[in-house]
């Protein structure tokens, strides 16, 4: 819930700000700045789906290895030919509206993941977290391939 999310992060800001702690001593002015450096690398990890699944999975042992590679042929065969749809698309007469096609494709693909994941995540066990690591390393290829596709569309608009 990212509403939730939100709110937790402003409430814990509000709490552990540096600025509240202005006429404190020294050390509980340091502490005052590590919780609040804490507090918003946690907001960062939890707003991305992809960096949650990795932390969840990190608590729950097992982490992903991005150097492992064990993903379904199909799936990779389904990254090759997003790629070349790229590239073909980057080169086309109308590059922009079949780069935004894609990039709707892309994000239809990475809602699905992350859909997936909070299933998985809500089943726990130890087939449910191996899937989400599977599902964790799919949602990285996507995100990969939409960064590249919005370089593309930014060099497209520079043009």
């Amino acid at each position: 819930d990212k509403a939730a999310l939100a709110d937790r992060y402003r409430e814990l800001q509000r709490t552990v700000h540096p600025d509240r702690f202005a006429n404190a001593g020294d050390a509980e002015r340091r502490l005052s700045m590590q919780l609040a450096a804490q507090a918003n690398e946690a907001y960062r990890v939890l707003k991305d789906p992809l960096q949650r699944a990795r932390y969840l999975l990190e608590l729950s042992g097992m982490p992903v290895d991005d150097a492992q590679s064990s993903l379904d042929g199909r799936f990779l065969m389904q990254q090759m030919e997003l790629r070349e749809r790229l590239d073909a698309a980057r080169r086309a007469s109308d590059a922009e509206q079949r780069l935004r096609s894609l990039a709707t494709e892309l994000a239809a693909a990475e809602k699905q993941l992350v859909d997936e994941l909070a299933g998985l995540f809500a089943e726990g066990g130890a087939e449910a977290l191996t899937k989400a690591t599977d599902a964790s390393r799919k949602l990285q290829f996507f995100r990969r391939l939409a960064e590249e596709l919005q370089q593309h569309e930014e060099d497209l608009s520079q043009s």
